[in-house]
């Protein structure tokens, strides 16, 4: 059960992440938003980013083998990168049109999966 309650945590939290850094890029786009200055934007986007927080941290303690979780430490972290690159991917290809996903973004995801095999392989 810590494995699926430690991925669904960096989930949520790479989904807030991915919003408090690029979600400001579409608030030209929104009403009320459009002519806030920079450091407006920067808070906001940190308002945004406790939440990242409050899931990454519980996430890392619940699936650390430090803890008593089933990941260590370098898995932790690839496993993270992968998340955060799906989720950008798909945050990408729902809000932002102009960006293409192409061959060679399948072939480097290719090889980030190849990256988590052999992380994981004993």
């Amino acid at each position: 059960m810590k494995p699926i309650i430690t991925i669904l945590l960096l989930v949520i939290s790479n989904t807030f992440m991915t919003f408090a850094w690029y979600g400001h890029l579409k608030f030209g786009e929104m009403r009320g938003f459009k002519d806030l200055g920079l450091w407006a934007v920067i808070l906001i986007s940190w308002g945004i980013a406790l939440f990242e927080y409050c899931f990454q941290v519980p996430a890392n303690r619940i699936g650390s083998n430090i803890n008593g979780g089933p990941f260590s430490l370098i898995q932790l972290k690839v496993i993270q990168e992968v998340v955060s690159l799906t989720v950008f991917t798909i945050f990408t290809i729902v809000l932002f049109k102009t960006e293409t996903f192409r061959l060679n973004h399948i072939i480097g995801f290719g090889f980030l999966i190849l990256a988590v095999y052999f992380i994981f392989k004993k």
